[in-house]
């Protein structure tokens, strides 16, 4: 198995691509911030099992847990990401609408894939916003996305300034599309070589609806029930007000996500999808019964990853040239034998 494409160079050396992370972190991190209105605050790295707190991704991820000894062995887990806590801290620290959060999350996944743009360490933006019930819709979910797109399109200009080898190759614009419309468009193809197609025919998409069942009967890929609105319609026949950000990389010739968000359940959405999911008795989870009590405001987040956008504006071609993590021997044998190490 190769990890590197043919003839691949990294254009900066290790010292500069040290450098050029933080460049890049700082930029997009102040970008991003100032569009959508958001404070940093600081997170947790782990939370108490069993509270209904820690993310639960596809379902079948195992957290990382251990016990607290001086706490009577309370048994804690590390986050798989923020997105119920978020919501939860926006509620404690009472933002006002229009405002919101940010925060540097770092998280452990031990089931996840390692390869060219996986890692167990995940290291991301995790922001949330609080929105009316006026903004839980289809125009909104793509206003956020656009000022998402326009924060990685400035940044992605001013690391072309400060090096100029760096080619900028992000379209004007972001393409939207339902993942019903491509099963449609694609219907021999995976859902991961759809996204492949899209984000090589338009450079940038936001792949919408997300979790829900389509009309082959399997959803584009999984999505927790009790954070994303994954199945509120939203007409022709789509329902869904959450989706990816995926992009064309070229050093790669492969999609690449960097963004997975949406607008929040509400109270009948989180009943329903918790239903559909087959895990109804997490309504009696500390923070299910707290959004089901109404104590929780209306939101829009995501998460978007540092890792990965550093990748993709260094133009590197495996995700362990911008973060430290572990590898397999021979992906890092490959990169020695290139002329460079893998952190």
């Amino acid at each position: 198995m190769k990890f590197f494409p043919s003839g691949y160079k990294p254009i900066l050396s290790e010292r500069e691509t040290e450098r050029a992370i933080k460049i890049v972190k700082d930029i997009f991190e102040k970008e991003l911030s100032g569009a959508l209105r958001l404070s940093r605050v600081t997170s947790p790295l782990f939370v108490p099992s069993g509270s209904g707190i820690n993310d639960d991704l596809n379902g079948v991820e195992r957290p990382v847990t251990f016990e607290v000894g001086n706490m009577g062995n309370a048994k804690m887990e590390i986050v798989q990401s923020l997105a119920k806590w978020k919501r939860m801290a926006l509620a404690d620290y009472k933002i006002a609408k229009g405002y919101g959060l940010y925060t540097d999350m770092n998280a452990l996944r031990p089931d996840d894939d390692i390869d060219e743009i996986h890692s167990i360490y995940v290291d991301q933006w995790d922001w949330e916003q609080v929105i009316g019930e006026e903004e839980r819709n289809l125009e909104y979910l793509k206003k956020v996305v656009r000022e998402i797109y326009s924060a990685l399109k400035r940044t992605e200009f001013l690391i072309h300034e400060t090096y100029a080898a760096l080619e900028p190759c992000l379209p004007d614009e972001i393409t939207f599309i339902h993942t019903e419309d491509a099963l449609k468009m694609y219907p021999d193809l995976s859902s991961g070589e759809r996204e492949r197609e899209l984000a090589r025919k338009y450079g940038a998409v936001f792949l919408i609806g997300i979790g829900a069942r389509l009309a082959d009967g399997k959803p584009h890929s999984g999505r927790a029930p009790d954070y994303d609105d994954w199945s509120t319609p939203t007409g022709n026949g789509h329902a869904g007000l959450n989706g990816d950000i995926i992009v064309w990389d070229t050093v790669r010739n492969a999609s690449l996500e960097l963004s997975s968000m949406g607008i929040r359940v509400s109270r009948d959405s989180l009943l329903f999808q918790l239903k559909e999911k087959g895990c109804e008795e997490r309504a009696g989870l500390y923070w299910h019964k707290r959004l089901l009590a109404g104590e929780f405001p209306q939101t829009i987040g995501g998460g978007i990853g540092q890792s990965r956008l550093c990748m993709f504006l260094l133009k590197k071609a495996h995700i362990g040239e911008v973060q430290a993590s572990v590898w397999q021997k021979e992906a890092r044998e490959e990169a020695n034998e290139l002329g460079f190490s893998l952190i």
